[in-house]
């Protein structure tokens, strides 16, 4: 698919991961009264997981703390504004609130909050569908 001398390249799963991994800020979305809401949040990868963490009264725990969890989808990108070249990530997944006490203390350790916030939670997204473009100059 090409637009404006530019390519769209689907990505590997792993490729699209590891850029995911590269950036630190993405978008969370999910279910709020029955329509989609989307919050910015930092994030850190790990294996087929992405890692946020939140706050008490965020919607998105009480989503994540029903019993099965709860479907949401995460993206993360890296565009040039004036060449729109660069990459995007989708995942789709389970959120989950994570509850060992060990897992929270080394998420904190690594994921600390990009705003002045406590944040009580540390949520887990199961990477099960993984969507990476890239958009490249053609040659």
């Amino acid at each position: 698919m090409k637009t404006d001398g530019r390519q769209i390249k689907e990505l590997p799963r792993d490729q699209a991961l590891e850029l995911l991994s590269s950036v630190s800020l993405g978008r969370v979305v999910f279910t709020r009264n029955a329509l989609p809401a989307i919050r910015p949040v930092n994030h850190i990868v790990d294996g087929d997981a992405i890692i946020i963490r939140s706050h008490l009264g965020a919607a998105i725990v009480s989503h994540a703390d029903a019993p099965r969890g709860s479907v949401v989808a995460y993206e993360a990108d890296d565009l040039d504004p004036d060449t729109h070249l660069g990459w995007s990530v989708i995942v789709t997944g389970t959120a989950h609130i994570i509850r060992e006490p060990a897992a929270i203390a080394r998420y904190e350790g690594l994921l600390r909050p990009w705003v002045a916030r406590e944040m009580d939670y540390v949520i887990s997204i199961h990477a099960d569908m993984v969507t990476g473009i890239e958009l490249t100059q053609e040659p």
